[in-house]
Parts: structure tokens; C-alpha cells; sequence
């Protein structure tokens, strides 16, 4: 490989590492000594989950971080002093189909900085979609970043070689888009999702070919004074109008030479992290918006604890339930319970009264639902309006020692 290529896959695969479509990107930088084996370095490869499950690893880089835009909150903005680097076409399918022989990736995810206009940004990054399909017969995975000023044609053809495509809503507040990023118009980014949704949906009605992992999409978290209980909101809003697979929240990260708008610290990384159990709540367990914002406290999620245990403290007035004839909903509101064991129970209890030996059977997460449910055997009506029950669920944090 050219040093030149070297220099641009470091530059644009570090680059690329702000944007949260894929899980392993944080990782700590690690370089093998003499003799070693495997480094962390900004090679660029990362993971992702395909929609039936399978974990693949991903080349993932940016075409370029030239960009026209000057969004406060991206180190890639025009006034950012970083070193810059562009891909051509040509480049990003030899690299890709170099990786892939290696058996380093099973596939490429590619976004970009907007150059000359967003619809030549789209053609490249179209154009190296199409190669890789057409013209070397590329059956692995691609996500590809659409850009949403570009024209409803080239997001077409986009989709056509792109297995997930996602358009980037950045933040959950359209009053904050216009403060960070003025350049960037919230309608067209709307309008690229819904050109998106109805294209797919088209698609698989008519039994074809069309972006068939879906849309996602990728929301900052911190850079504004948004809250929680917003962002979720923003998030419902887009499951319901777009069928979107996915809603990526991404920690704001503070960058040199930053915009006096911005904060200074990053927000605390638990908060990324409960904001994605909130969305699976959301998502495969029927909570709405509200529920999962009454467990917090002015519109914040309870950083201490998981949403669903939040919210359980907060309404014990609805339990404890019955195992043996709650309804579903009930019964997946309860902590310990996930959607798999309570259709278990469901299916159980049709043939027998559970017991709670019966419950442990099916679920391995009984340790805090014990307070929550009632077997044949079980009542602890009591032990749900003790004032130290927080408390009890969730004991300290302590230092593993290192035989544990």
C-alpha cells in the first residue's frame, strides 16, 4: 500500500470514529511491541450488527473531512484546523475489496464531508457503492451516509447498492440545529428520511432490492441543553413517521478550538448509555415516552439505575403483579423480566399456576423482580413500600478484585 494511501486511511478512519453507527469505536489505543501481536490503532475497522443479528466488522472511514459546512459541534468543520485528506472513488474499492480479501472486513461503512455541493458528495459516495456491486461483484455489507441536500435521484441510486443507508439528524432540537449548525436545514433532513422510509417501503412491497437493512440515523447528546425526556421524544417521533431501524445517540465530545456554545466537559457516558436502554424500552417493550421520563426527575434519566427499575420505584403503587394473571404489559414493565421470559410465563401459565421455582426457570433475572411478583408460593406485599428499597436494588459500586 502507498505511504500516501496510509497517511489518508489514518486521517479519515480517525475521522470517522465520531460518528456512532457502529459499537466498538472507543476502543483504547494499544501498539504491539516487537514480537506482539494485533494493534488498536486508527485502522479504521470496527463492529457492527446486521439486522439478523450477525456481528461483522466494517472498514469505516470517510470519503474526505474536507467539508463545507461549519457545524460548531465537528471537528471536521471548515474552520477546524485539522489535517485534511480525500479519498478518490477508485481508492475506497481497492481498500475495500483489499481489506476484504485479507479477511480483515466483511464490509464498508461510508460517510462524508460535504465538497463542491452535496450532490457531487452523494454521486462519489454513490459511485463507490455501484463499483463495488457492479463492477467487482461485491456481496458484502455497506452503509452509506446519505447527504441530505442531495437530489432524490442520487438517493435512489444510493440505495439501490447500499444494504443500510442513514441520514445524520445531529441534534434532537431544531432550535439548536439553527445555533450549531445554521447551515444545515432540518426540513431537508426530514425530507431525505421520508424519501427514505417511503423508497423501502416501496421496495419490499414490490419485492425488490432497496436499502434492505433500513434507515437509521444518529443523534448528538450533550452538546445542548436538550433533555432526555426531548431527545426521546424526537426519537418515538422518528420510529413512528420513518420506521427507522435505528437511533444512534452519540455523546457529545469536546474539540479543540470549540465554539463558546458548546460545554466544556463531556456529558457523562452513562447517560449515553441509558438513553440506548430507554430506546430499547421504547422500542420492544411498549413504554412511552412518559413512563420512561416519570422514573427520572426534570426531564433527565436517573443515572443510578436503568430506566425500567426507575420507573418501577417510582409507580410501586402497580405492583407487585401477578404472575399468573397479569397481562403482558404489566408484566414487562417489571425489573428482571425481559420480553422473551414473560412470553414464557404466558405460555406456561396456560397449562399450570406458576410457582416461584417454576419463574426462575424461565428467567435468569429473578434477583430484582423478587419484590415485584406474586407466585402461587410468593407474596411480598410487604417489602415494595420499604423506604430503603432503592437502596437494597442497587447496592454500591465496588472494585473487582483481580481473581473475580
Amino acid at each position: 500500500m502507498a505511504q500516501s494511501s496510509l497517511d489518508k486511511l489514518r486521517i479519515l478512519a480517525d475521522a470517522a470514529k465520531y460518528d456512532a453507527s457502529c459499537a466498538s469505536s472507543g476502543a483504547e489505543k494499544r501498539i504491539a511491541k516487537p514480537g506482539g501481536i494485533g494493534s488498536t490503532t486508527g485502522s479504521g475497522i470496527c463492529h457492527s450488527y446486521t439486522p439478523d443479528g450477525r456481528c461483522v466488522s466494517l472498514l469505516k472511514i470517510l470519503l474526505t473531512n474536507y467539508c463545507l459546512f461549519d457545524c460548531a459541534y465537528c471537528i471536521n468543520r471548515r474552520s477546524s484546523n485539522v489535517r485534511r485528506a480525500r479519498f478518490s472513488v477508485d481508492e475506497v474499492v481497492d481498500l475495500t475489496l483489499g481489506f476484504y480479501k485479507r479477511n480483515y472486513i466483511e464490509g464498508l461503512f461510508l460517510s462524508s464531508g460535504i465538497i463542491r455541493s452535496p450532490d457531487y458528495t452523494m454521486e462519489q459516495m454513490m459511485l463507490v457503492a455501484r463499483k463495488l456491486r457492479r463492477d467487482h461483484g461485491f456481496a458484502g455489507y455497506i452503509h452509506l451516509k446519505a447527504i441530505p441536500e442531495a437530489s432524490p435521484w442520487l438517493l435512489e441510486q444510493a440505495g439501490l447498492f447500499a444494504d443500510r443507508m442513514s441520514v445524520n439528524i445531529e441534534l434532537a432540537s431544531d432550535v439548536s440545529l439553527k445555533r450549531l449548525a445554521p447551515e444545515k436545514d432540518s426540513r431537508s433532513i426530514s425530507s431525505a428520511m421520508g424519501q427514505m422510509s417511503e423508497r423501502i417501503a416501496e421496495a419490499r412491497e414490490e419485492r425488490r432490492s432497496f436499502a434492505p437493512a433500513g434507515q437509521s440515523t444518529q443523534m448528538i447528546v450533550g452538546a445542548d441543553e436538550t433533555t432526555d425526556e426531548a431527545v426521546l421524544r424526537t426519537s418515538a417521533t422518528l420510529y413512528s413517521e420513518y420506521r427507522l431501524k435505528r437511533v444512534y445517540y452519540s455523546a457529545f465530545s469536546p474539540i479543540p478550538e470549540a465554539s463558546p456554545n458548546l460545554p466544556v466537559k463531556a456529558p457523562p457516558l452513562r447517560r449515553e448509555n441509558r438513553l440506548y436502554q430507554a430506546d430499547w424500552l421504547l422500542r420492544f417493550y411498549g413504554f412511552t415516552v412518559e413512563e420512561i421520563a416519570a422514573g427520572g426527575e426534570g426531564g433527565m434519566l436517573d443515572l443510578r439505575i436503568d430506566p425500567k427499575l426507575a420507573y418501577a420505584l417510582k409507580h410501586r403503587e402497580r405492583f407487585p403483579v401477578d404472575v399468573n394473571s397479569a397481562d403482558r404489559e404489566l408484566l414487562l414493565r417489571v425489573p428482571g423480566l425481559g420480553s422473551r421470559a414473560v412470553d414464557k410465563i404466558i405460555a406456561s401459565r396456560r397449562q399450570t399456576r406458576l410457582r416461584w421455582e417454576d419463574v426462575a426457570r424461565l428467567s435468569g433475572g429473578l434477583r430484582r423482580a423478587r419484590v415485584f411478583l406474586v407466585t402461587a408460593d410468593h407474596h411480598p406485599a410487604r417489602l415494595i413500600d420499604r423506604a430503603d428499597l432503592r437502596d437494597r436494588l442497587t447496592p454500591p459500586a465496588r472494585q473487582l478484585n483481580l481473581f473475580e
